[in-house]
């Protein structure tokens, strides 16, 4: 097999591309509907969901990354990274719910807000519960045989792609408040949340590196491919793990560190007006009124 390009090889697999085609279409028609009845939705929202959320998964499941997710580990977990970690943080930046709750008809509006306070998503979206999915799925993932049977079938790949953005929507989307979703709790919580995914990614990429015996190792000896080893792309895939699962936790720590000084001085303007309105009524006195 050919070395990979990354100025070509980009794949059209439909399953994918009509997803995010879809949710493009669906988000950008709930704008056009807030706008025509002349309410405001940030453009910052939309630039986040559509082109940094719905694009990051683009690059992921069609890009030469796609092409080559079954031929190297390393890519592999490129698209990994992206789609459980990049993909759910700039969606839930765009705030769909939101955008849901604020242009859907009565009838499904009622079936999400039936949803939002299901015992399901209150069970799954619950901070502990999360934060297990998203740090125990990835083990479960490449020391089992589920990574293997998902190179083996375009089924099961497609599915391992939903569950990785399912899982980093549950654990991110409660952490960046921006939609009415349940799990959120204060920001003191959501930085040390942050903060314990550090050590998992660095661990988890070592262990890689570091494992005797190669991942799915029959499907990628039998690829027999004369530009690398798959040694030595496994030695990569633990490195990429590590490193950007860093990166992505200290940026995002850094963002969310910025909302709760922001949400600290929102607040602090309010008890400034409360106070004052106090004081004015102090003021006035009750004979002057």
């Amino acid at each position: 097999m050919p070395a990979p390009s990354l100025l070509s090889g980009w794949v059209l697999d439909p399953m994918p591309a009509a997803t995010l085609v879809a949710a493009a279409a669906f988000y950008l028609y709930g704008v056009r509907v807030l706008r025509r009845r002349g309410d405001r939705w940030p453009l910052g929202r939309t630039l986040t969901f559509v082109v940094g959320g719905l694009g990051s998964a683009a690059v992921a499941t069609l890009s030469p990354v796609a092409a080559y997710d079954t031929t190297l580990l390393s890519m592999h977990m490129v698209q990994h990274m992206l789609l459980s970690m990049v993909t759910p943080v700039l969606l839930a930046l765009g705030a769909p719910v939101t955008l849901a709750l604020r242009t859907l008809t009565r009838t499904p509006r009622g079936w999400l807000l039936a949803l939002l306070h299901s015992r399901v998503a209150a069970v799954l979206s619950f901070p502990v519960v999360a934060f297990a999915l998203f740090v125990l799925s990835p083990w479960a993932l490449y020391f089992t045989g589920w990574y293997g049977a998902t190179l083996e079938s375009v089924y099961l790949h497609n599915v391992l792609h939903l569950h990785l953005v399912v899982v980093g929507s549950l654990f991110f989307w409660p952490l960046v408040g921006a939609d009415p979703v349940p799990g959120r709790v204060p920001y003191p919580f959501r930085l040390l949340t942050i903060f314990l995914t550090l050590p998992f990614h660095a661990f988890l990429g070592v262990t890689v590196m570091g494992q005797s015996g190669l991942i799915a190792g029959s499907h990628y000896r039998g690829l027999d491919l004369s530009w690398t080893s798959p040694e030595a792309d496994q030695e990569l895939a633990g490195a990429i793990l590590w490193g950007s699962g860093d990166l992505v936790g200290l940026v995002f720590f850094g963002v969310l560190f910025v909302q709760w000084v922001r949400a600290s001085q929102r607040e602090a303007v309010r008890e400034d007006r409360r106070l004052d309105r106090l004081e004015a009524r102090a003021r006035d006195g009750p004979g002057d009124r």
